[in-house]
């Protein structure tokens, strides 16, 4: 059955064309009359709301009784059946859904499988209702809530701003399901651009606790004072262009260009494995959407760690790379407190002195300050071999005279947008599968890429 003829077949004779029916609009206005005629002294705010309240009723009856009058989905006595056998008609089945107009409940044409126990209705198919009570449009706000605040609120938002009653067990099933799909997507549909959206493309990774529940964590080393874990490690992957400059001339992120992938998953690789690790295979994925490789210029940037590097390495060898500036100064702070203490004049100029000659360029000269104390602070060693390791990232004067970004504050900020404000709440605790489904979800939402989701996943229902 053609999504578009069936639509409009089940709306009645002239379809969208007609509109709300004569009887409907009647109704309408006897209700809006009913309530401009009540006592004085109601506030406008109560008659907005007692209107939409009434409208949605109303039209949620008129929807249910158009698609009841229709029995166009029993399509016979059989139909094949998923499994490959023919299912049998079996009368019609009622089910209430929640839809963008309130509740409706629809009498469809049932088929059972006696080969694998199954059933099904073609009219659940055709209108996109198969995985759950809530509608295509219901289900798109819960996602769209559910990227953003808790599912409590989520619920709570979609009572306030759309007068749907779905609970917040129910909200997080169905985002949970919905961002499940999105990561699907995400791994299915990577398109290259046309061209680069910029000269110059940045590519930062990065990553961040998310709590846990206690099984997730168990038996995994971590932290806290006893070696346990609380917490999994979510990388995110973060492409954005920076053409625009600050009122100092720095270099700033442009707005809109910035898009977001990540999960809680591996980047480890051994040097026998021919496919590359899950998070590597994300980051190739977001680059090529975004047209890295394409771009005349490329910049990977990161905080220091070894694995960052061995990425940009095997994924993208012609690219420059970038240790964060920031992240270099806190190591040599570091250094300053293990060498004079928390709280040292000294110590405060011992690093200013050393973050100074960052600056300027002079790796050299921090070398030389920091191996008096190598033999008897390991702070101080692992600094400086921190310095060594990325001496070529650290060339601050030569990467300013380009124009270039020295900071992850894009990247950071990005886990605390992505990751922090929707994750890291008080009393959250997650699933593997459930935070990676709405980190899958709200990264879609902030990159831009919603509407292209939901147009992919549509066209199913329309072919149905």
């Amino acid at each position: 059955m053609g999504g578009g003829r069936d639509r409009d077949d089940l709306l009645g004779p002239g379809g969208r064309k007609r509109g709300l029916s004569t009887a409907l609009a009647a109704e309408i206005t006897a209700e809006v009359e009913a309530l401009i005629g009540a006592p004085t002294g109601s506030e406008f705010e109560g008659l907005e709301r007692g209107l939409r309240e009434r409208a949605l009723r109303l039209a949620a009856r008129e929807l249910g009784q158009r698609l009841n009058r229709d029995p166009s989905d029993h399509a016979g006595s059989d139909l094949p059946c998923a499994c490959g056998r023919r299912a049998r008609y079996a009368g019609r089945r009622a089910k209430g859904f929640q839809t963008v107009l309130g509740l409706v409940t629809l009498e469809r044409a049932y088929y059972h499988c006696g080969a694998c126990g199954q059933g099904f209705c073609p009219r659940d198919r055709a209108l996109g209702l198969t995985a759950s009570m809530l509608s295509p449009g219901v289900t798109r706000m819960v996602g769209q809530v559910a990227a953003r605040v808790s599912f409590a609120e989520g619920s709570d938002l979609l009572a306030e701003l759309a007068g749907l009653r779905v609970d917040a067990k129910h909200v997080e099933r169905a985002a949970e399901a919905l961002g499940r799909e999105v990561a699907e997507d995400e791994r299915g549909v990577v398109v290259p651009p046309p061209a680069p959206s910029a000269p110059t493309l940045y590519l930062g990774v990065d990553g961040t606790g998310v709590p846990m529940r206690a099984a997730e964590v168990e038996g995994r080393p971590g932290k806290q004072p006893d070696g346990s874990a609380k917490t999994r490690e979510a990388k995110l992957c973060t492409v954005w262009s920076a053409e625009s400059r600050d009122p100092e001339g720095q270099p700033t992120r442009d707005p809109g260009s910035v898009t977001y992938s990540g999960a809680i998953e591996s980047a480890a690789t051994r040097d026998t494995d021919l496919e590359p690790s899950e998070f590597a295979a994300r980051v190739v994925r977001e680059a090529t959407r975004r047209g890295f490789e394409q771009a005349p210029r490329r910049v990977v940037l990161g905080d220091g760690a070894v694995w960052i590097w061995n990425l940009a390495h095997e994924q993208f060898p012609g690219a420059l790379q970038i240790v964060d500036r920031c992240h270099a100064k806190q190591k040599l702070n570091a250094v300053a407190k293990a060498i004079y203490g928390p709280i040292s004049e000294l110590g405060t100029a011992w690093a200013q002195g050393r973050k100074d000659e960052l600056d300027a360029g002079d790796v050299e000269a921090i070398v030389r300050a920091l191996a008096p104390h190598t033999t008897t602070h390991e702070e101080a060693r692992q600094c400086r071999d921190y310095i060594q390791r990325n001496r070529a990232r650290l060339n601050y004067p030569e990467f300013e005279a380009q124009g270039l970004c020295t900071t992850t504050a894009v990247v950071e900020a990005g886990c605390k947008v992505t990751v922090g404000t929707r994750l890291k709440r008080a009393g959250m605790h997650w699933t593997v599968g459930g935070a990676n489904a709405i980190l899958a979800l709200r990264c879609c939402v902030l990159s831009g890429r919603f509407d292209d989701f939901w147009y992919r996943r549509a066209r199913p229902s329309k072919a149905a």
